[in-house]
């Protein structure tokens, strides 16, 4: 299924072949599972080391570093589009934010221009690009996170950022969960559930409407419930 730059047609969809980096990371093993739900074809990227978590059964499995960019553009081939879920973990490297949420950006792009993946969605995080934050005490975290952005956005690609805010893991009630979408340095706080922030870097994909935008989530109960594509129609375009 090719994929469409176009603000009205879908990007991907059911059927095309999904590669997810950072596919055991907890957003990153949600999204595999909600891509297979939706009948994705999906090819789960995976650190050497990491441990395979429950539920991607049904999803190639492709262990790679991130920074072997000839493995990288091999495990990219045949895909249509990539989710890119990779996160630094707090660690005593504090140059673990640079390699991760930057340079291993920049890598990954360069990787789908040379495989021909053209459609790349990112999950990034809400305040990305503050300097006075407190996350920022982990390796200037979302100074890092902005310059991945930034290559992305300059990347030629087909590009969405999808921004949530504090991620957590409730699993239950989800339908009870509104989602709050915004521009870029919209929110500063609030919360979201892993699992909706799959659901929306999958609606994300499959809109044309999303391309080239940042796109900010948080979620609470009695937020008004409001599709992203339904937020996408009313929002203005971006400058």
């Amino acid at each position: 299924m090719p994929l469409e730059s176009s603000t009205t047609e879908p990007a991907a969809g059911p059927g095309a072949c999904l590669a997810v980096s950072g596919a055991s990371g907890k957003t990153g093993w949600r999204v595999v599972q909600e891509a297979l739900a939706r009948g994705y074809r999906v090819k789960a990227l995976l650190r050497p080391g990491s441990l395979v978590p429950e539920g991607l059964q049904g999803a190639e499995l492709i262990r790679l570093e991130l920074g072997d960019q000839a493995a990288l553009e091999q495990a990219l081939a045949g895909a249509q589009a990539l989710v890119i879920a990779t996160g630094a973990r707090p660690s005593v490297d504090l140059a673990g934010p640079l390699k991760v949420d930057a340079l291993a950006i920049r890598q990954q792009c360069a990787a789908c221009r040379a495989a021909g993946v053209n459609r790349v969605v990112l999950v990034s995080s809400l305040c990305s690009g503050r300097w006075l934050h407190p996350l920022n005490l982990f390796g200037l975290i979302l100074v890092w996170k902005r310059l991945g952005e930034r290559w992305l956005e300059a990347s030629g690609l087909d590009w969405t950022v999808v921004r949530p805010g504090g991620l957590n893991e409730v699993e239950e009630q989800l339908e009870a969960q509104g989602i709050r979408f915004s521009g870029p340095d919209q929110q500063e706080s609030n919360s979201i559930p892993r699992r909706l922030v799959a659901r929306v870097c999958l609606d994300a994909l499959e809109s044309g409407a999303s391309i080239g935008r940042i796109i900010e989530v948080t979620s609470a109960a009695g937020v008004e419930p409001l599709s992203l594509a339904q937020w996408l129609a009313r929002a203005p375009q971006p400058v």
